[in-house]
């Protein structure tokens, strides 16, 4: 069966199916069956395919078909500038929350020496990002799934910032260390009563650890954000992820626990997505 003809069932399906990014989708998920680059894919449109390949490209075909993110199924995302290893045990990263590297990389001089903690690491994509444009710059990552720490590490010595990222696996509240310049974090902030009419992508796959903020929310928030007021060092910055919705609390909260300076941030789509504070 010919690249084309591949490409063209399995964008009929998709569409069917009502997703949205069904060439594209069938592009990536043909190049990952074939180990080809989709430009290569492209330019060879009526090269064969052999019947092994046919079936590994529709079984991936039908993952994406029952709603499965194209992420977890090509175990890759790109964030920033570069491409992380995913899994399904931790968030896909986004291209919204780059606010969080872009805001940090304004805050952080080229050549200056800052110590970093990331609160939620997840696959590491955000510390490991700043770290990567800041090479003076050291950092610890910190998340209580065993397996985002490991994916994380592998993450950051793919990236070649294994020697200067420390990562630990326990929960915020019992974390205790040297003070830090900066805390950068995309804590889970979704209602957890609203999960379940989250895209199916969302809900049915991503880990609900990573998704679930409590009954308003802000319950890992404030944490965090109580947190950091105690590990930061005097006029620190602490970035957050947040909803639109919770900007007011997440000043409130932010104000009662030391903080000013505060400022919100707008993603590309015009949603208030990112806050910055600066501990007093």
């Amino acid at each position: 069966m010919k690249y084309i003809d591949l490409l063209h069932d399995a964008k009929t399906k998709l569409k069917n199916s009502s997703i949205n990014t069904a060439e594209i989708d069938s592009e990536l998920l043909l190049s990952k069956s074939l180990n080809l680059n989709r430009e290569d894919i492209l330019l060879n449109l009526n090269s064969i395919a052999s019947q092994n390949q046919i079936k590994i490209f529709f079984n991936k075909i039908n993952k994406r078909l029952n709603k499965e993110p194209i992420a977890y199924i090509l175990g890759k995302k790109d964030f920033w500038k570069t491409n992380f290893t995913i899994t399904k045990n931790v968030l896909i990263p986004r291209p919204e929350t780059e606010i969080i590297v872009e805001q940090a990389l304004k805050l952080i001089p080229i050549f200056s020496q800052k110590n970093i903690l990331d609160i939620g690491t997840g696959s590491g994509c955000i510390i490991i990002s700043i770290l990567l444009e800041r090479k003076k710059c050291i950092g610890t990552a910190i998340d209580i799934s065993k397996e985002a720490i490991k994916l994380a590490k592998y993450n950051a010595k793919m990236q070649h910032v294994g020697n200067r990222l420390d990562f630990k696996n326990l929960n915020i509240d019992n974390f205790f260390s040297k003070k830090y310049d900066l805390i950068v974090s995309n804590p889970p902030y979704v209602k957890n009563y609203l999960i379940k009419y989250l895209l199916e992508d969302v809900k049915n796959f991503e880990p609900y650890l990573a998704l679930d903020g409590g009954l308003n929310g802000c319950k890992v928030i404030e944490k965090v954000i109580r947190r950091s007021s105690e590990l930061l060092k005097r006029n620190g910055n602490l970035i957050l992820e947040i909803d639109p919705h919770q900007i007011y609390e997440t000043k409130r909260i932010m104000k009662n626990n030391n903080f000013h300076k505060i400022n919100i941030i707008k993603d590309l789509s015009g949603n208030y997505r990112c806050i910055i504070a600066r501990k007093n």
